[in-house]
C-alpha cells in the first residue's frame, strides 16, 4: 500500500512538500546532513530516498551518495544523479560494512520493523560510521502542539488534495501515530549498535532528528 502511495504522488512530491511545510523541509535536511558529521568523500546511503533531495544535499556537502526507495515512482522522479536501486530497505542489498554513513527522511513511521531497520542500518555501516533518521515529531509545547493538530491534520489533507493526491495526504499525518515515543526509539537504535544515539527536536518539535554512531 504504501509503495502504491508513494509511485502515485512521486511527479508532484517535491512541490507538495515545499509548501506544505513553508520550505522548512529545505532546512531540516541540510541539519540531518550536517549531523553526519562524516568526512568529505564519505560513501552515504539514502534510504526511502525519494526525489532525491538529501542526495542533491549530500553531494553538496563533499560525499558520495546512493539512493534506495521502494517506489519506482520515487526512483524515476529522482533528480540527483546519484546511483539508485529500488530496494526494500528492511533488506538491504549490500555487504556488511559497506558505508559509511546511512540518512534516511521522513519514512520511519512507514516501516513495520523498526528494530529490523535499526539493525540492517548497523549491519552495512562500518564501525565508526553514523547514521542520521529525520522524521515528523509530535511538539511538547501544548500551544504548538495544538496548533500544529489542526495545521498537518486539517490543512495538509487540503493542500495534498488540490495539488496531488487526496487519500495519500489523508494518511500521511495520520501516519505519526505509527512511531514509538523518542525514549523507545532511542533505547532500539542503541541496542542495534548505536550506544551514543541522541534525540533532538528540530522547529520547536514539529520534526525530530535521530543521530548516533556504530560501535567499534
Amino acid at each position: 500500500m504504501v509503495r502504491t502511495m508513494f509511485d502515485a504522488i512521486a511527479p508532484r512530491y517535491d512541490l507538495v512538500n515545499r509548501i506544505m511545510t513553508f520550505r522548512l523541509d529545505v532546512r531540516w535536511r541540510k541539519k540531518a546532513v550536517r549531523d553526519l558529521a562524516l568526512p568529505k568523500n564519505s560513501r552515504v546511503l539514502d534510504l526511502a530516498s525519494g526525489t532525491g533531495d538529501l542526495c542533491i544535499d549530500l553531494r553538496e556537502a563533499g560525499h558520495q551518495p546512493i539512493s534506495m526507495d521502494l517506489s519506482f515512482g520515487m526512483l524515476s522522479n529522482d533528480r540527483s544523479g546519484a546511483p539508485r536501486a529500488q530496494a526494500d530497505i528492511l533488506r538491504l542489498p549490500l555487504p556488511d560494512q559497506s558505508v559509511d554513513g546511512v540518512i534516511c527522511g521522513f519514512a520511519l513511521r512507514n516501516l513495520v520493523d523498526l528494530r529490523q531497520f535499526f539493525e540492517e542500518c548497523a549491519r552495512v555501516l562500518r564501525p565508526g560510521g553514523r547514521v542520521s533518521l529525520l522524521d515528523v515529531g509530535v511538539p511538547h509545547n501544548p500551544i504548538i502542539r495544538f496548533g500544529n493538530n489542526i495545521y498537518f491534520g486539517k490543512i495538509v489533507p487540503k493542500i495534498g488534495g488540490l495539488l496531488s493526491n487526496g487519500p495519500a495526504y489523508r494518511y500521511l499525518p495520520k501516519s505519526i501515530q505509527y512511531l514509538p515515543p523518542r525514549a523507545e526509539m532511542l533505547t532500539l537504535l542503541r541496542n542495534a549498535g548505536f550506544p551514543d544515539a541522541r534525540h533532538d527536536q528540530l522547529s520547536g518539535g514539529l520534526t525530530q532528528l535521530m543521530t548516533g554512531t556504530r560501535a567499534l
